[in-house]
């Protein structure tokens, strides 16, 4: 890697301006891969309901952002793999509801930013472009050097990559790092990283739930929580899911200016996997606590039909946004196969 961290606002967000720089190899092998998996001949058999997407300008996406993965775009450089991703930090308005619109900082023009994925071992490497007006950063969970652990500001206009292997396996999260930390992540520069364990989990149906507040008047309290970057979004889009499938559920808690919240499944109760970081389960519940940034795999299946509500068991919380459902069907209503 050369030695400047950043590179110049001459060098911008353009795969030939990396190329020339030397700092982005050849043998491109395959596109970035949305709504996949890692292991597609394993998973054929886990059937998902299909359901209406997003249809808004907004830039919170919820229903997309369930099952949509980022394994970003997979290369071969002397003989090894190379996992490479590209994320852009900019700026946004969110219309949280009919009334209250505010300004956030975003990546890849999203709240939250995509969830990316690889398998232990891969090779990572994270094109990152700073083009939302103040410095950013983004620092990644896991074991990495130094010298890539996302604490240094890359400057607007400014790029830099971050390149290192994706270990350990589990649940772990991206954000910016730069002082007010609380601020620069409150205001939507995060998102959920997931390595994969080398031997495949079971298969089942995956989704992702990132809780998040928003201090919309900047008094250091939420006055809204939201679901994947909506308030309220699942209540009136309940999330379908079939009878008896196994539902593997990777769930962050990156609500900020609150030092704990739970996450609480009516009617059921889940398998615990803490951090993602085990292939057994640590405890059997229905309600788990969980301080800002941490993360886990919640697994469970439903025994009846129905419509279940999730959300902390705080319930400030969840009447300002953090509340959904689930929406439980038979395996005879139309489906697909990922």
């Amino acid at each position: 890697m050369p030695n400047n961290f950043t590179l110049g606002n001459k060098e911008l967000w353009s795969r030939r301006q990396f190329l020339k720089l030397g700092l982005c190899g050849a043998g491109v092998v395959g596109a970035t891969a949305l709504v996949h998996t890692l292991n597609s001949k394993s998973q054929s058999i886990v059937k998902i309901p299909s359901m209406e997407m997003d249809d808004s300008d907004n830039v919170a996406h919820p229903m997309k952002m369930l099952r949509e993965f980022d394994y970003g775009t997979i290369k071969q450089e002397n003989g090894r793999t190379i996992r490479e991703f590209q994320l852009t930090a900019g700026t946004s308005v969110i219309e949280l509801n009919s009334a209250v619109s505010y300004n956030i900082w975003d990546l890849n023009d999203r709240i939250p930013g995509p969830t990316l994925r690889a398998k232990q071992g891969d090779r990572i490497r994270i094109l990152f472009l700073n083009k939302a007006g103040h410095s950013h950063s983004l620092h990644f969970h896991g074991v990495h050097p130094a010298d890539m652990d996302g604490v240094r500001p890359v400057s607007n206009g400014s790029a830099t990559i971050y390149e290192f292997d994706a270990e350990p396996y589990g649940v772990h999260l991206y954000h910016c790092h730069i002082e007010p930390v609380t601020r620069h992540i409150a205001k939507g520069l995060y998102g959920m990283f997931i390595i994969d364990p080398p031997t495949p989990r079971p298969p089942a149906d995956e989704i992702v739930l990132v809780m998040a507040g928003y201090d919309v008047n900047d008094d250091n309290r939420n006055e809204y929580y939201a679901f994947n970057g909506l308030p309220h979004h699942y209540m009136h889009h309940p999330i379908q899911i079939y009878q008896n499938q196994l539902i593997r559920l990777y769930v962050l808690n990156i609500i900020e200016f609150d030092p704990a919240v739970t996450f609480h499944l009516h009617a059921n109760f889940f398998d615990v996997y803490r951090s993602g970081m085990t292939m057994t389960p640590s405890e059997k519940t229905d309600v788990i606590t969980m301080g800002v940034a941490e993360r886990h795999i919640l697994e469970f299946a439903f025994r009846y039909p129905g419509k279940y509500m999730f959300h902390p068991h705080q319930d400030a919380i969840a009447e300002n946004g953090c509340m959904g459902q689930f929406k439980v069907i038979t395996n005879n209503s139309q489906s697909f196969s990922t």
